[in-house]
């Protein structure tokens, strides 16, 4: 199971328009939450930004600017997203920041 391409792109554009990130990727990872519960309420996405934005910024505060930027889409088109969230200077110098981003990963309810 994939979700239609104009999900991606609503993403990449709520995102884009939030953070103007030097780097933005996002992964459909739907397909592989083919029988879990919450599948067919919406996507299961990987997004990895690098943005001046995040400076300054908890991993929580920034997964809450995140989330607040796609929250129109969290309703019904996005129902999970693993979010990497840095500054350009920890995308140069990832392994020193390996735990700060890296096992977050939120639900919506059902």
């Amino acid at each position: 199971m994939s979700v239609p391409a104009s999900v991606v792109m609503q993403i990449r554009s709520a995102l884009e328009r939030a953070f103007a990130p030097s780097v933005l990727e996002i992964v459909d990872d739907s397909a592989r939450h083919v029988g879990h519960p919450g599948a067919r309420g919406g996507g299961h996405f990987r997004v990895t930004l690098v943005a001046e934005a995040f400076r300054g910024r908890s991993s929580l505060e920034r997964h809450r600017l995140v989330y607040a930027a796609v929250a129109p889409l969290m309703s019904s088109a996005v129902h999970a997203l693993n979010i990497i969230a840095r500054t350009p200077e920890e995308r140069a110098a990832p392994e020193e920041h390996a735990t700060d981003d890296g096992a977050a990963n939120q639900t919506r309810r059902q």
